[in-house]
């Protein structure tokens, strides 16, 4: 988690995106760089944007881009994080791009950073909008973590590996593995009525286990019920009764379509995450 982009966009949870990278960085002495975004200009007339844009007007495109760079350097500038140089290795920040990067560019720049940050998508105007967390998800081969509006003190002290045995969440779980070493505590949880055919939690405990033993955190395996509620539902309630600070998820392991037209356990914890969510396919 060396490298981190952090697209900067005025919606309603960027304070919470601002912050996020901050703990992120610290965390692990990493490098952070903002970049302004707004929609790809197909996208633009479509109804999932903020109300900010709301013009192809160029001198608003620079003035926005502006905006963002400021904001995004109030924070660096107030957490103590210096500008990055050419000889500093270590925590710092910087800034990419001179105009708007759309959703497309964030998807396909993602591809040279160990993360990228985005606010939790929402529905109503104003929100984040889902076009870019799909990008993200989907272009850049890396890692994405969603952030709620409001955030805990902390990123990655308790995490909840929502375990349902897939190829999506194995792979999420070995690109977390950074911030599993880190950690205090690390529950593989299982939904009972929620897995396809894989290892077990149990198994999947004792392989992290293996790996965290030097680290000092403490694993184990916790299977659930889902009683009535939906997947997400029964993830996100386990997830916080157990004062989790992040969840780990392999997203969209059924067909996307078929969520995208019916819902689904990831578009469910996309929208109503009330924690961090570590998401990769």
């Amino acid at each position: 988690m060396k490298n981190l982009l952090v697209p900067i966009e005025p919606h309603s949870t960027l304070d919470s995106v601002l912050s996020a990278s901050v703990i992120m960085g610290r965390r692990f002495e990493s490098y952070i760089e903002g970049v302004p975004l707004g929609p790809d200009m197909p996208d633009f007339v479509g109804f999932d944007m903020p109300v900010s844009w709301t013009t192809h007007d160029q001198s608003m495109w620079r003035e926005l881009a502006d905006e963002s760079h400021r904001r995004f350097e109030d924070v660096m500038i107030k957490a103590h994080i210096p500008l990055a140089r050419r000889d500093h290795i270590g925590l710092s920040y910087g800034w990419a791009g001179e105009s708007v990067f759309g959703d497309s560019h964030v998807g396909s720049y993602g591809r040279i950073f160990d993360l990228t940050l985005l606010a939790r998508p929402g529905a109503e105007r104003g929100d984040a909008r889902m076009a870019t967390a799909e990008a993200a998800l989907f272009d850049s081969g890396h890692p994405v973590m969603l952030v709620p509006p409001i955030l805990p003190d902390m990123i990655g002290d308790i995490i909840v590996i929502a375990w349902n045995q897939s190829i999506e969440t194995a792979r999420a779980t070995s690109l977390a593995m950074p911030l599993l070493k880190k950690a205090k505590k690390v529950i593989i949880l299982t939904i009972d009525e929620h897995r396809v055919e894989g290892p077990t939690g149990e198994q999947m405990a004792h392989h992290l286990s293996a790996h965290l033993s030097d680290h000092h955190v403490d694993c184990e395996a916790v299977s659930r019920s889902a009683k009535g509620r939906s997947h997400g539902e029964a993830i996100l309630e386990h997830t916080m009764s157990f004062n989790a600070d992040l969840l780990v998820k392999g997203a969209y392991t059924q067909s996307r379509l078929r969520q995208m037209i019916f819902g689904g356990t990831t578009s469910h914890i996309m929208a109503r995450a009330q924690m961090p969510v570590f998401m990769s396919v």
